[in-house]
């Protein structure tokens, strides 16, 4: 028979979370009751990820939890514990923007850019899983977000866009500057 240990964890002490961040391995200390959201942005500084409504309803502190796109004011930092979390920051790899992030700019898909970041994030998890959405599956997508600047219609547009964009045969320049 093995023994049970428990660790007792008294009010105020931290505990080491390691996780892999935007594919870097980094590591903060948080009480274990602290959000996933506060850990990101107040110990590890990726302040991208922003808390709305803390309760999961807006969508933005949308971030991505080994590939999945997850709520991070649902989720506590030790849960990440040697877990992959990607946030927008990580969407625009060599201080460049991404495709989805381009296809926003040309689009003009964002207004204040408070919910854009958790959008962004929700954008990029359904298209690696639906690479060829319709209208209607866009819209539904957000309809888990809240956003009261853009009406959607350009974020739809910015999403189909790039999922047409990355489509094309990679030697065809004439959609890449229409």
């Amino acid at each position: 028979m093995s023994k049970s240990t428990t660790t007792v964890m008294r009010h105020g002490e931290r505990q080491q979370v390691t996780l892999t961040l935007n594919g870097r391995e980094r590591s903060g200390y948080c009480e274990t009751r602290e959000l996933l959201s506060d850990f990101l942005r107040h110990e590890l500084g990726a302040t991208g990820t922003h808390v709305g409504c803390e309760h999961g309803v807006c969508g933005a502190c949308t971030v991505h939890v080994d590939g999945i796109a997850a709520r991070s004011c649902l989720m506590l930092a030790v849960q990440t514990d040697g877990r992959r979390v990607d946030t927008v920051e990580g969407l625009a790899p060599a201080q460049t923007l991404g495709d989805l992030q381009q296809a926003f700019a040309r689009h003009h898909a964002l207004q204040c850019g408070f919910c854009t970041a958790g959008i962004l994030m929700s954008c990029a998890d359904y298209l690696q899983r639906v690479p060829n959405p319709t209208e209607e599956e866009v819209r539904e997508m957000l309809s888990g977000h809240i956003c009261r600047c853009t009406g959607y219609t350009p974020i739809v547009a910015a999403v189909l866009d790039a999922a047409a964009r990355r489509r094309q045969p990679c030697g065809n320049t004439e959609a890449e500057h229409a």
